[in-house]
């Protein structure tokens, strides 16, 4: 059996706070508990140190009691009890008064659990629930001389809730709480800080959890602000709220347990970011040199106005300590219209093609927006192609798409004396970018090409800088190139997709015979490129390609 230390359960804060991870695994039935040890016993090996036994449809079983006193006997991790009704997100539907007997009998029994989590609303709402539920955690057991501690806890799945402080503070004003929970949907990014701010301010232990993809942080930077734990699935699909993350996940992905309240806080914004593999290389990579830095997903609405509000927030708060991200479609020119709101500096390609995937935050809080994504391309192009930056000079390049990514690696070919052509689904958006970079560039060769001329015209390397084709997108097994392009041995074909290898276009360039560049390639090389802008060191080599590979 897994002990917790002595100082940190229930009652006082310790001197040095550790953020458990409890795996929530539920039990409906009495057939789920050789499953639930079992699962139990794998979170302890997973790096687990409590277990939530969620008991919600196991309380309507006469033997319920016997049930769960059987699991709290044979678990490896000392446990905590929930029984949640439906109207703070559980299944329970049966009578208030029954699950509290049930509650009850299990918290005074001889295998009684370490924590039961009781909602503030029930608990406020009745003096003779309140009377029973201290009686639980005020019986003392001799044979173990321990109390059951109680999480007192209040959700709100629709969002933040109205009286959200006024609930803090009655968690605070409950002498026999000794765990505040505070859970509830994050509307934004922008919520977490919120929640950050109130584990700050906690004068007992405490839970602060935002839930859904935007609530990611509050999980994974519980360590950073002093969070008594955070919960985790044993695995994807066995999550018992939203948004909850694996054990994997925040032990090896996220390096957990080596967050604290010094750690720099840097993320992939995006719109979406949910399958981004930039987490696993950052993270390898702060881990490698020993770097206290936490790599984040950040979703962020396509919407300038919400770019903005949420960058904005997260560099002004006192206790993020964010200091850099990676930028994704569709935020490159965002970030470079940020920095320059905020009077930061721009690199030369970015001030060239008005798009950023990079952003680095200053000792002082200066901001530097970068693109890494062009020399990452030209590299991987000119290693595909067999030569040298030297012999872009002359080549005809077509590049497919004019967002953010195909705005940069326009810029780079064109530094290097490249012709290229545009094609964009979207003419105006192609013919603004086209003009746009001609204006800025001297001696530019740039123009807009039409379908019939991506069809008909030869070109020497073909660039995909759009979505078509990504296992993301609306149209995951399309190419962008027409069927009449002839591709050949003399033809390299560039898929800046880096989600997904081979796509479709990779797979009919290779089976034609001509060479090709890989997203993933680039990828690597645009983020090796970032992680010394914000670190001062190179990565080792080979460590972030081995990483994906082990992915």
């Amino acid at each position: 059996m897994v002990t917790l230390a002595e100082d940190s359960y229930p009652g006082s804060i310790p001197s040095m706070p550790t953020t458990l991870i409890c795996c929530s695994i539920p039990i409906d039935d009495a057939e789920d508990l050789p499953l639930g040890l079992d699962r139990a016993r794998r979170a302890a090996e997973a790096g687990a140190r409590l277990v939530e036994w969620r008991i919600d449809a196991l309380a309507e079983d006469p033997e319920a009691a016997s049930l769960v006193a059987r699991l709290l006997g044979e678990s490896p991790l000392p446990g905590i009890v929930t029984c949640r009704p439906t109207a703070e997100g559980g299944l329970y539907e049966g009578d208030t008064t029954d699950r509290v007997s049930l509650l009850e009998a299990i918290g005074t029994g001889p295998t009684a659990p370490r924590y039961l989590d009781f909602e503030l609303a029930e608990y406020q709402r009745s003096a003779n629930i309140r009377q029973k539920i201290e009686l639980v955690v005020d019986h003392e057991r001799q044979a173990r001389d321990l109390r059951t501690g109680l999480i007192l806890s209040t959700h709100d799945f629709e969002g933040r809730p109205a009286d959200l402080m006024r609930r803090v503070a009655a968690l605070a004003e409950s002498p026999s709480c000794a765990v505040a929970k505070v859970v509830w949907q994050a509307r934004s990014l922008r919520d977490n800080l919120e929640a950050f701010d109130i584990l700050r301010a906690r004068t007992q232990p405490m839970i602060v959890l935002c839930m859904g993809p935007f609530g990611e942080m509050t999980r994974i930077l519980a360590p950073k602000f002093g969070g008594f734990l955070t919960f985790a699935a044993l695995a994807e699909g066995l999550e018992t709220a939203p948004g909850q993350p694996t054990v994997h996940s925040l032990l090896h992905t996220h390096r957990f347990e080596s967050i604290g309240p010094a750690t720099r806080v840097y993320g992939i914004a995006g719109w979406p970011v949910d399958a981004s593999m930039s987490p696993q290389v950052h993270n390898a990579g702060f881990d490698s040199i020993d770097f206290d830095g936490a790599y984040l997903r950040l979703p962020i609405p396509p919407e300038w106005e919400h770019f903005k509000a949420t960058i904005n927030a997260f560099l002004d708060h006192d206790g993020l300590d964010f200091s850099g991200m990676s930028v994704t479609m569709p935020h490159k020119e965002h970030l470079v219209r940020l920095v320059l709101e905020r009077e930061g500096v721009l690199d030369e390609v970015s001030a060239i093609s008005g798009a950023a995937n990079t952003l680095v935050v200053g000792e002082d809080g200066a901001l530097m927006a970068l693109n890494t994504d062009a020399p990452a391309a030209i590299d991987t192009l000119v290693e595909a192609m067999g030569s040298t930056t030297a012999d872009l000079r002359g080549r005809s390049v077509a590049v497919i798409g004019a967002g953010g990514v195909a705005r940069a690696i326009c810029a780079g070919l064109l530094q290097h004396g490249a012709c290229v052509t545009v094609f964009n689904r979207t003419e105006t958006r192609g013919r603004r970018m086209v003009d746009d970079l001609a204006e800025r560039i001297p001696d530019a060769r740039i123009e807009l090409g039409t379908g019939d001329s991506l069809s008909t015209e030869s070109f020497e390397a073909y660039i995909n800088c759009t979505s078509v084709g990504s296992p993301d997108g609306s149209d995951p097994d399309s190419s962008p190139l027409p069927e009449e392009v002839v591709l050949d041995g003399d033809v390299v074909v560039f898929d800046t997709i880096h989600s997904a290898e081979p796509t479709p276009l990779l797979r009919r360039a290779r089976e034609d015979g001509a060479r090709i560049a890989t997203g993933r390639a680039m990828f690597i090389r645009q983020a090796e490129l970032q992680f010394e802008a914000w670190t001062g060191v190179r990565p080792a080599a080979g460590l972030f390609a081995s990483t994906l590979a082990s992915d």
